[in-house]
């Protein structure tokens, strides 16, 4: 489905801790937008929803609603922090293009 890097589920489970809200796990999702068509969204949710697809990666509980799950299949989260750039990247074998800056992309 997806892989969530070491990096990413470590920086991920610190967000968690740090929570203004109760949060259990990481949602991911893709949502129309960004400068090549869709967007992708993350936030930290309570609990599953119904329909949620859930993966469990590094002890990070990843949720998927179904129509961002299909966009998602095979992406791989990771997390970097250098000098120049810090945040969550995407590897999306789906995408036939990408922005510049890794945030959106055509399917």
């Amino acid at each position: 489905m997806i892989t969530l890097t070491e990096r990413a589920a470590k920086a991920a489970r610190r967000f968690i801790r740090g929570s203004d809200t109760p949060a259990t796990a990481l949602r991911l999702a893709v949502s129309g937008g960004g400068c090549s068509g869709f967007q992708y969204d993350m936030s930290l949710a309570a609990a599953p929803a119904a329909d949620d697809t859930v993966v469990e990666a590094h002890g990070v509980q990843v949720l998927l609603d179904p129509a961002s799950a299909q966009l998602l299949h095979g992406v791989t989260v990771d997390f970097v922090d250098t000098l120049t750039e810090s945040g969550f990247t995407f590897h999306n074998p789906n995408a036939t293009a990408s922005c510049g800056c890794g945030k959106s992309f055509s399917a």
